[in-house]
């Protein structure tokens, strides 16, 4: 084989290579990505629970303020 078909061959290996080195950072830090992307879903999904709107077996408090709700509707 000349020696110019070793030299495209090896340089071809040699980019194959190099990509293929590349991808699988690429996939690493994807991975690394997601993993973070999941800890904030967490976070955010808690305070949303934590701070969601009052429950509806509360609703005797509405009852028992409407008469300050009709006293300041009157002022």
């Amino acid at each position: 084989m000349p020696a110019v078909a070793w030299v495209t061959l090896v340089a071809a290996a040699l980019i194959i290579g190099l990509t293929a080195v590349a991808l699988l950072r690429v996939i690493v830090h994807l991975r690394h990505v997601a993993g973070t992307l999941d800890a904030v879903i967490g976070g955010v999904e808690s305070i949303a629970a934590r701070t969601s709107t009052v429950p509806a077996r509360l609703t005797s408090v509405n009852a028992n303020l409407k008469p300050v709700r009709d006293w300041c509707e009157g002022v």
